[in-house]
């Protein structure tokens, strides 16, 4: 199996920058995609960001220029850096894995950090 913990969660002011991280362990063979989900109360849960296997990222048009993903290859380790943070950010952030593990392929979703941005 494959597993990802997740850190990083908080609460900050409007303007503020939180580092979201998500480390996946376990039988991996290869990464097709890591990233970002995020829910809002009575929203439904939406890319935030994410990179592929090729090192390709992809962002919301509502984080680009303010969101940063990176991922540490040797620490099977994706990073988010959040800047310029706003209240309608606020959300469960959900880290999600895809790729082949011993188990075949695999779709992984952590258990969720929560980001809190006050106006």
């Amino acid at each position: 199996q494959v597993q990802l913990v997740e850190s990083g969660g908080g609460l900050v002011q409007a303007g503020g920058s939180l580092r979201l991280s998500c480390a996946a362990s376990g039988s991996i063979f290869s990464i097709n995609a890591m990233g970002w989900y995020r829910q809002a109360p009575g929203k439904q849960r939406e890319l935030v960001a994410e990179v592929t296997g090729g090192g390709t990222a992809d962002y919301a048009d509502s984080v680009k220029g303010r969101f940063t993903i990176s991922r540490d290859n040797a620490k099977n380790t994706v990073y988010l850096q959040m800047n310029s943070l706003k209240p309608e950010d606020t959300a469960v952030y959900y880290c999600n894995w895809r790729g082949v593990s011993s188990y075949g392929h695999l779709g992984v979703w952590g258990q969720g950090t929560l980001v809190t941005v006050s106006s």
